[in-house]
């Protein structure tokens, strides 16, 4: 029936011994019994302030009482006397849901209430006084600054809302949470995520943003969401055939009448195709045509896109865009009419959660068509194999089976069409134990598969999930976590991996890229990427001193606009890592010196990059950030650390970073510029270069303690890129000539800073004399010529700080690089003419520097090494790029 308010338990006490005794407070005004939700608070002004919301049933005759009228009662005196102020059923509505209220620190007679609606009284509790300005709705908690009544906060399903001039305006906060009932995936590439989150439709938004930076930030902006229709509390479904229909469960008035609808994305419209559209709200469940709960399955058949299931106490389906459903079963469920009767005792609440006797669970073998299976939310399990004629009740085949749990998902094997796998949920029935069963015969047996999932009041079973891949292989969601299985159930691990301990309501893979789609209740979404290793992973692959396991495909994604939105919002998403996930198992951590390095090579066996991996050195922390006001700061990638177990290290799809320019001398006037601690600089207003590899396939090499691991990995192109792969491949060649470029003036400058850099500390050495007159001559004419020469490669007048890129013109080697990361922020195109034009200026710019250079080094340096010489002074010597 639901729950039941009001008896003879509830009441209100008072102590006066700081709770070692209490005394019921009866008479004097207060209500009689029965009574049933209570919420007292005294007053911070005024302790004789006394204000207590009562539930009573609202005036309704009861069973045993025939009605009492009140919502607020007040005392004057400290309890001793009562008198009801308020009946108004605003202050809570539904009161199972809310019964709270506060009062302003500095005016007893100031009171705020809070309930689907925000109330408050300037007087006592008689009247209601609108406010100027509402914080929301369905709001649950309060909370007033005790020394600045104007401040508050106000909590509700919508987040948190903060006032600092009493209500009068309210700044809406939003936060990093959400409580999503489902969630389900589509197969785009990257794939859109789909889910129904409390108070708010059904929600779409992308896995992957493809925003790399910039402007747009690396993130998924809320902006890149938008409704599906639907609701709240069911499920949002893509058509896997057509993306671009979703069907929709669940309204903000509760799935009463099995609300349905069928959105299109390429239009953002939506048709409602309800069941059954007779509104109900308010009846209770025995009265209704079809129950219909608040969280009613839809499942598309496997076989038959165009055939959708629904479930009231009955499975209906529609093969017509829901343009009419039928009824393919009889009554599924126990059909109590004792539980279907009016929720809430006192306070009458019926909306569709609390409805008995209804289908939670429902589905259709991916291997068998027509093989469907149902589960109720009154504890029954029932099948059928030929999709409506015969349906066998199996819920006794079940060990332990918890009486009245709800079923509240089942998983039809796609391995085996007798092999089925559910959850049983418990807890409302107070068996807050793991039930979780596995059948192989179309449910003639069951086998309860728990072991390893602790028992403790967070224990309770939502959703199990099996591997599309790897048979055997199984995710659960508890209220408490997240828990793998790599043997069919027999045995479970916890699989955390930085997700929230927040309750796991449904999961989801997405087969296409390997990923883990999760649904939480208070965290939002979140996504496991790449499950490879765990489908991968054996006995064998543990014993082995190391593995490389296969790689899935990486997508050579380009960037995309997406909505403009804000960089401080808590409630954006975080993209994965750009590239390729490269997945290896360590049977224990590497010494000290020891080191696991991973070579890509393309298909012309050319290395394209290294990277080496060392365990984390001993009380090391998390990398340093970034200082965030330096400007035209190169970040360095964190260093691969890994561990015994499965290690990911991402590619991101690039080469090597172009060679490093150091900087041994001071920016022309400006000599208090300092070094790093290695004795160097890094130039201003550039970045080390790096080319994004085009679209192929690539042997990825592990190499540790003395053992090498193949995989081959495909790097596929952006399927949305309107460029062809000979555009890319145009690309590819003109930035990998600038890269070459960028490379040999890095050298160059290498060696005239080398140079430039022994001139000065010649100088230092040579004193005052005037002895050593004619060599600090020839030193300084000889640093001026260098200088002459690196300035045509670099403006040395920069020190990277205010701006002063915008003081004086670039040099070759920032016009290198604008180049390069125009093109490289380009889409998959092929140079302009323009573009190709001006890397042949400036490779011939290049050719006249190279050519200078040389010629003072035959020339020049040549004739003051001579003058050294003569001094007995070692030579200025050229160092090797």
């Amino acid at each position: 029936m639901g729950r039941t308010s009001g008896g003879p338990g509830s009441g209100l006490f008072k102590s006066t011994d700081g709770g070692a005794t209490w005394k019921r407070l009866e008479g004097h005004g207060l209500p009689q019994s029965p009574v049933g939700r209570i919420a007292v608070r005294v007053a911070k002004k005024d302790s004789n302030r006394v204000y207590a919301e009562i539930e009573t049933g609202d005036g309704v005759p009861q069973p045993n009482s025939p009605g009492q009228l009140g919502q607020l009662w007040r005392s004057d005196d400290g309890g001793d006397n009562w008198q009801m102020v308020n009946s108004d059923r605003q202050l809570r509505g539904r009161t199972h849901y809310y019964t709270r209220t506060e009062i302003a620190p500095d005016n007893e007679n100031e009171v705020f209430f809070f309930s689907a609606a925000f109330s408050r009284t300037l007087d006592g509790g008689r009247t209601l006084t609108k406010m100027p300005s509402d914080p929301g709705g369905d709001n649950h908690e309060m909370w007033i600054d005790p020394t600045n009544g104007d401040r508050m906060a106000v909590v509700n399903d919508g987040g948190v809302n903060i006032s600092v001039n009493r209500g009068n305006s309210w700044n809406h906060i939003s936060l990093p949470i959400a409580q999503m009932y489902h969630v389900t995936v589509d197969d785009q590439i990257p794939y859109f995520v789909y889910g129904n989150r409390q108070d708010g439709p059904s929600w779409r938004g992308p896995s992957n943003s493809l925003q790399f930076g910039g402007y747009s930030g690396n993130s998924i902006p809320r902006g890149a969401w938008h409704p599906v229709a639907g609701g709240e509390s069911g499920f949002a479904v893509p058509d896997p055939v057509d993306n671009n229909i979703i069907w929709s469960t669940g309204t903000g008035s509760g799935s009463i009448g099995g609300t349905v609808t069928r959105f299109d994305e390429r239009t953002h419209q939506d048709r409602e195709v309800e069941v059954w559209p007779d509104y109900v709200a308010g009846a209770p469940a025995a009265e209704v045509k079809y129950r219909f709960n608040w969280e009613f399955p839809i499942a598309i058949s496997p076989h038959d896109h165009n055939k959708v299931y629904v479930g009231s106490q009955f499975v209906h389906v529609s093969t017509d865009g829901g343009n009419s459903w039928q009824v393919i079963s009889p009554d599924l469920t126990r059909n109590d009419k004792s539980r279907q009767q009016i929720s809430g005792g006192l306070t009458p609440d019926n909306i569709g959660v609390e409805y008995a006797g209804v289908i939670f669970a429902l589905t259709e073998s991916s291997k068998e068509a027509g093989l469907l299976w149902a589960g109720t939310n009154d504890g029954q399990v029932q099948v059928t194999r030929d999709s409506r004629k015969t349906w066998t009740n199996v819920t006794k085949n079940l060990p332990g089976f918890p009486e009245w749990g709800t079923v509240s998902n089942i998983e039809a094997s796609r391995f085996d069409a007798g092999t089925a796998y559910l959850t049983v949920d418990g807890h409302q029935v107070n068996f807050r134990d793991p039930f979780v069963y596995k059948t192989a015969d179309y449910g003639k047996s069951w086998t309860l598969i728990t072991n390893g999932i602790p028992h403790n009041m967070l224990s309770y079973a939502h959703c199990v999930r099996e591997d599309p891949v790897r048979k055997g292989l199984l995710y659960l969601g508890t209220e408490g976590g997240l828990y793998v299985s790599f043997d069919d159930g027999k045995n479970w691990r916890p699989l955390q991996s930085g997700l929230p301990h927040a309750p796991v309501y449904w999961l989801t893979v997405q087969e296409r890229f390997h990923d883990l789609a999760v649904a939480t209740y208070g965290r939002g979404f979140w996504i496991l990427d790449d499950i490879t290793p765990l489908e991968q992973f054996t006995p064998e692959i543990g014993a082995a001193k190391a593995h490389l396991f296969a790689l899935r495909d990486a997508y050579r994604f380009k960037e995309v606009a997406q909505p403009a939105a804000v960089d401080y919002d808590p409630t954006t998403g975080k993209n994965p890592p750009y590239g390729a996930s490269i997945n290896f198992h360590l049977k224990s951590s590497l010494g000290e010196k020891e080191v696991a390095k991973l070579t890509i090579a393309d298909a012309a066996g050319k290395n394209v990059r290294e990277i080496e991996c060392r365990s984390p050195k001993p009380g090391a922390g998390k990398p340093k950030e970034p200082v965030v006001d330096e400007e035209y700061m190169e970040v360095e990638p964190p260093p691969c650390e890994v561990k015994e177990g499965i290690n990911r290290v991402w590619w991101d799809l690039r080469s090597e970073r172009s060679s490093q320019i150091r900087l041994r001398t001071t920016p022309l006037f400006a000599p208090d510029v300092p070094f790093g601690p290695e004795g160097w600089r890094k130039p201003p207003a550039l970045t080390r270069l790096s080319v994004l590899v085009p679209p192929g396939t690539y042997t990825v090499t592990l190499a540790v303690g003395g053992e090498k691991f193949t995989q081959k990995l495909a790097v596929l192109k952006d399927p949305h890129s309107a460029g062809s792969e000979n555009d890319i491949q145009a690309q590819t060649r003109l930035q990998t000539a600038l890269y070459g470029e960028m490379n040999d003036l890095a050298a160059t400058v290498n060696q005239i800073e080398a140079l430039r850099a022994q001139l000065v500390a010649l100088g230092k050495d040579l004193g005052d004399g005037e002895s050593a007159n004619p060599l600090r001559k020839a030193a300084a004419d000889l640093g001026e010529k260098l200088a002459s020469i690196e300035g045509t490669l670099l403006q040395l007048k920069l020190t990277g700080r205010g701006q002063d890129d915008c003081r004086w013109s670039p040099m070759l080697l920032q016009k290198v690089y604008y180049l390069f990361s125009q093109l490289d922020a380009s889409a998959d195109f092929p140079p302009t003419t323009q573009q190709t034009a001006v890397q042949e200026e400036l490779k011939q710019w290049g050719a006249k520097a190279a050519q200078d250079f040389q010629q003072f080094v035959g020339k020049d340096l040549a004739a003051f090494n001579a003058m050294l010489r003569e001094h007995n002074i070692g030579n200025i010597y050229l160092k090797t790029p």
